[in-house]
């Protein structure tokens, strides 16, 4: 009996005791600070408030931005893109003229959408072993750019948006490039054809009568559906993001109420993150130029869900701490990342490449906080 107790792995229990006692010193401190009731009610209060007031507002433009780029699809508009920015693959990214479509379709749908390219083989073999791991990267940074860019701009800040996706794009080329060197550097080898045989897949015909393409009206209502219910999906997607990762970065970003006192209300918490910035408030002003510390908390959530990032809009504008130069370090940020942590994992491993997450990863967090650096100077140019 001594023997198999002895054996039993310890790992398990103390996973355990040290996840209790992280909780308990969490909540514990929170409870401390705002009072046990008034933490559990504020904590209801702002998931309840994110539901209402943000996730259906994103879910609003999800399902009418889906039903757009299922309608610029279907009408050739994608195509037309990609042959338009064709010509600046190579040159930017390193990449053949078709990977211009992965950015489009990204951009108007999310990061995975990517991957179902990348593992086309007709598609995969215009690319190098290399090129078609740095898909990931270069994927990723358009990733719900569409939805940012519309959220953004409904905050009246037009130009602001449009110069946090020029540093956005910068992010991009700097993220698909270090991602390629890396791998080049690591594993020479890689510098090979993704497919090393294609097959002639045009003289595999497929037999049968040939289907009548609808008429116009009809491709335009299928379309509208099915993009929009696509934007429906996407919406429900978002919603754990938004409501646990969101509510707990409120949490330690705001305090108490204007009346300087806990009461329940929603958006209501310590102001740990915040304090931990201001050690450093000099970094953040510089770079981003940030003069609320609170601000910090988007692109701290954009690297493990925009549209939880995305939440967070609504809380800085009703604190008056939303201006022209947030909007756009927040669209270049929350553009690049996209939640990249956790996709990259994901992506990767689909498409074989495992060994490369913790490159992916190092060169996209290092890509978007050049965005974000890029953003803030071109609207002190431009937008100031």
């Amino acid at each position: 009996m001594a023997e198999k107790f002895k054996q039993r792995p310890l790992r398990p229990i103390l996973e355990a005791v040290v996840f209790l006692g992280i909780l308990i010193l969490v909540f514990g401190l929170l409870s401390w600070k705002m009072g046990g009731a008034n933490m559990l009610k504020t904590l209801m209060n702002t998931a309840h408030d994110l539901l209402l007031n943000t996730v259906f507002y994103l879910m609003g433009i999800t399902v009418l931005t889906g039903a757009l780029s299922k309608l610029m699809s279907e009408f050739g508009v994608v195509t037309l893109l990609e042959r338009v920015l064709r010509p600046l693959m190579k040159p930017l990214y390193h990449l053949p003229g078709v990977a211009a479509l992965g950015g489009v379709m990204t951009f108007l749908s999310d990061n995975p959408a990517i991957i179902a390219l990348s593992k086309d083989r007709k598609f995969a073999s215009y690319f190098k072993k290399y090129q078609l791991i740095s898909l990931t990267n270069f994927g990723t940074a358009f990733g719900m750019g569409f939805v940012v860019i519309i959220t953004m701009i409904g905050y009246g800040q037009v130009t602001a948006a449009l110069l946090g996706f020029a540093g956005a794009v910068c992010g991009s080329v700097i993220s698909t490039r270090l991602m390629q060197r890396s791998c080049l550097k690591a594993y020479p080898e890689l510098d090979s054809p993704a497919v090393e045989e294609q097959a002639d897949s045009e003289a595999e015909e497929m037999s049968g009568d040939v289907q009548p393409r609808p008429g116009v009206f009809m491709r335009f209502l299928n379309a509208v559906l099915d993009g929009g219910k696509n934007g429906v999906d996407l919406g429900l997607q978002i919603i754990p993001g938004v409501l646990i990762i969101t509510t707990a970065v409120i949490m330690v970003t705001f305090g108490p109420g204007p009346s300087g006192v806990y009461d329940g209300s929603s958006s209501q918490g310590v102001p740990v993150l915040p304090w931990l910035a201001e050690k450093v408030h000099w970094v953040f002003e510089w770079l981003f130029g940030f003069t609320h510390m609170e601000l910090i908390a988007f692109p701290m959530t954009a690297l493990g869900a925009v549209g939880a990032a995305l939440g967070l809009l609504p809380t800085f504008d009703a604190a008056g701490i939303l201006d022209g130069n947030a909007i756009a370090v927040f669209t270049a940020i929350g553009m690049c990342w996209s939640g990249f942590l956790s996709t990259h994992t994901a992506m990767l491993d689909s498409l074989g490449y495992r060994k490369m997450i913790s490159k992916a990863i190092g060169a996209h967090a290092i890509a978007g906080l050049c965005a974000g650096i890029i953003a803030h100077f071109l609207f002190l140019l431009f937008g100031a």
